[in-house]
């Protein structure tokens, strides 16, 4: 019989390691910090480790993205207050990257300033849809799933938040200069 260890080794490189890269993505649209993202997608491959004995390998991506959210649940409820929080390091959170080229400071930077601040006018829930789908590339029932609300309100929720990029970048002129979101 083989061993169990080895069995289970094999089932995670399988099944789990392919889905790094995915729940990184994932794991960055929902804490924004990368230090945070890279805990929470080590949080969920411990767990995944763990468990993954008991996975059937039916649909592994919605398997992982389910034990990330409610790894980040847990995580929610044991941080402490951000009001505690040393201000210093929320500023380094918040300096942008040093690294863009000279062209990419210039170029379109009124249009990205436009849709950073549509974005932003957004509420946090809409602001995850549209990263989850948009940055992260997962598709209405992988988002629903990792935000655990039905696909139907993923896309009641990506919907309206076009709507509002959209009616904001018209409202400075900017959306017919580029073709819109």
């Amino acid at each position: 019989m083989a061993d169990p260890d080895t069995h289970q080794q094999r089932m995670f490189a399988q099944y789990v390691l392919p889905e790094i890269e995915v729940l990184l993505r994932v794991a960055m649209s929902l804490t924004a910090q990368r230090a945070d993202a890279e805990d929470l997608v080590q949080d969920t491959l411990l767990r995944a480790y763990r468990a993954v004995g008991r996975f059937d390998g039916r649909h592994p991506r919605a398997w992982l993205l389910t034990i990330m959210r409610h790894a980040e649940v847990s995580r929610r409820r044991q941080r402490r207050p951000r009001l505690l929080d040393d201000p210093d390091t929320e500023l380094e959170r918040l300096t942008p990257a040093l690294d863009a080229t000279p062209e990419e400071l210039v170029v379109d930077t009124a249009f990205d300033e436009a849709v950073d601040a549509a974005f932003t006018a957004l509420s946090l829930r809409d602001q995850q849809v549209v990263r989850l789908v948009h940055v992260d590339g997962l598709s209405y029932a992988e988002a629903a799933q990792v935000l655990d609300v039905p696909k139907g309100t993923v896309m009641s929720r990506l919907h309206r938040a076009r709507k509002r990029i959209r009616n904001q970048l018209l409202a400075t002129g900017l959306e017919s200069q580029r073709g819109g979101p």
